[in-house]
């Protein structure tokens, strides 16, 4: 162990988009003070923030039908969709600041604008589809949504996956254009450049091992320097665990209470990726459809135009699978030796509870190419198997915990964990993630600092227009603050997509 002690304002574990959204946020609020970035790999956004290893959309509930619950009595409850819409209302203005001063030079390297769409088939879905777009298009946050049942005007919108296709059932589609693509892997790596820029440390390579709290409220780091075995120390009064899959285990070894208890169930994906410029070019949306009778949310088919590296692509998936790391560049014992004391009757609990998942998981697994390429022929009906490639997409690790809902309940979703006195928090979770990354490192700004919440919210609100405004209530507000941001963003365009994307 090297005797050198390291002290720092701000530890961020992980270099992905949230520990990227914080730092950036944090050196905005407070420019002073100083930040040090730990990364186990060679650089950043090489898991789950990888453009490669995640779905790319900008989830704002626009297509996502899994957001929307049919209620017994036939209503749709839209509450969720209109939650994680604002959330990425306030990702798409923290976005356009950072355009504006100067931050980020050209938005067109992370963000294009892109249709979003749900896509049903069957008389008992189109029937969900045309109530969730008549609940939706009441709500100001999804105006422009458009409804089409017509054979026709699906021909315009989605002509790949309506030529040859088999007219024998009821098939309909919403449509709505301030839909985005967003690559998170590269607006990562920009937030980090930006962070470098302005003196915070990032160290790659280098593995947190361990931590513990000091005498004086302060955390003490355990880091290993991945190339050379170097053991160092590392002090600072607040750490945010952001490493993905791997934040579970660093939440146990930090010993606080609130991370008792709570277990990880990881799934691991993989897409279809086509990059035939004749084929791509016949289809430009995002297009989610229902995710099968029993399968779990995150396996909701959708066919996306990706844009990576200025190049159009289409990804067709997730397909689920299951690996018992926690990270892509994780271990093969990442489960196993996450179970604990605290959590264990949790994780047996959830175990028993989700047969059903683990049996669907490994029909997944088994599942051949050419059985893949049956599911993708749902949306695509003239696909050919040699046009499409799989791709391995990032690990998630699904929250298990104990709530009202009963012991070991599989969450779904995205939950900040932090101590008492608001000197670490940890995030864990999957989807919607990146998405709504700034309205969860608010909310750790929030938990973590209360002391600073009144002289920072001024310079919050500057950064983000919406904090602490009710946009339904604020119609007005609500346009002016989309228009800015979509101005800033280059989403205001109405030039061709291939023109857009070349700038």
């Amino acid at each position: 162990m090297s005797n050198r002690q390291t002290k720092t304002d701000v530890i961020l574990i992980g270099a992905g988009i949230m520990s990227a959204t914080l730092g950036s946020l944090l050196k905005e609020l407070m420019p002073e003070w100083s930040i040090t970035v730990f990364e186990r790999r060679a650089s950043a956004g090489e898991e789950s923030s990888n453009e490669w290893n995640n779905a790319g959309t900008g989830h704002s509930s626009l297509c996502e039908l899994n957001y929307t619950v049919e209620q017994p009595d036939g209503s749709i409850d839209i509450s969720k969709a209109v939650k994680v819409n604002e959330e990425y209302q306030f990702s798409k203005q923290f976005w356009a600041y950072l355009v504006n001063s100067g931050r980020i030079r050209n938005p067109r390297d992370f963000i294009v604008p892109v249709p979003h769409m749900s896509f049903v088939q069957g008389q008992q879905d189109v029937t969900f589809l045309k109530k969730r777009f008549e609940a939706l298009s009441r709500n100001p946050l999804f105006q422009g949504m458009e409804f089409s049942d017509n054979p026709a005007k699906l021909m315009e919108w989605i002509p790949l996956m309506m030529k040859n296709r088999a007219l024998n059932q009821p098939i309909a589609a919403t449509r709505i254009e301030s839909g985005t693509d967003v690559n998170f892997g590269a607006l990562t790596r920009i937030l980090f450049d930006q962070l470098k820029s302005r003196n915070a440390d990032i160290k790659f390579n280098h593995q947190v091992d361990d931590m513990k709290r000091m005498g004086d409220g302060s955390w003490e780091l355990k880091v290993r320097d991945v190339s050379s075995g170097t053991a160092e120390r590392h002090t600072a009064r607040f750490v945010f665990i952001g490493g993905g899959g791997g934040s579970l285990h660093l939440l146990q070894k930090s010993g606080i209470p609130e991370g008792k208890g709570i277990g990880g169930f990881p799934v691991s994906g993989l897409f279809m990726v086509c990059e035939r410029p004749e084929i791509v070019a016949q289809h430009h949306a995002k297009v989610y459809g229902k995710a099968a009778l029993g399968a779990p949310p995150m396996s909701v088919p959708h066919l996306d135009t990706r844009v990576i590296d200025k190049k159009e692509l289409l990804f067709f998936g997730p397909f689920a699978g299951f690996s018992p790391k926690f990270l892509k560049f994780g271990s093969m014992f990442d489960l196993i030796t996450s179970v604990k004391p605290s959590n264990l009757t949790t994780m047996l609990a959830a175990g028993a509870k989700n047969m059903s998942l683990t049996k669907y998981l490994v029909q997944q697994v088994m599942l051949s190419k050419e059985q893949r390429m049956e599911a993708l022929r749902e949306f695509v009906p003239n696909a050919e198997s040699g046009d499409w490639d799989l791709v391995v997409a990032g690990q998630r690790v699904q929250i298990i915990k104990d709530t009202a809902a009963g012991k070991g309940t599989l969450q779904f979703g995205t939950e900040v964990i932090s101590a008492a006195d608001g000197s670490v928090a940890a995030l864990l979770g999957a989807s919607p993630g990146a998405s709504t990354a700034v309205s969860v490192m608010l909310e750790v700004i929030e938990r973590c600092f209360p002391q600073h919440k009144m002289a920072w919210e001024p310079k919050i609100r500057e950064m983000v227009p919406a904090y602490g405004v009710s946009l339904l209530n604020n119609p007005d507000i609500l346009h002016d603050i989309q228009a800015s941001a979509a101005q800033s963003l280059g989403l205001a365009d109405t030039a061709k997509h291939g023109e857009l994307i070349n700038k």
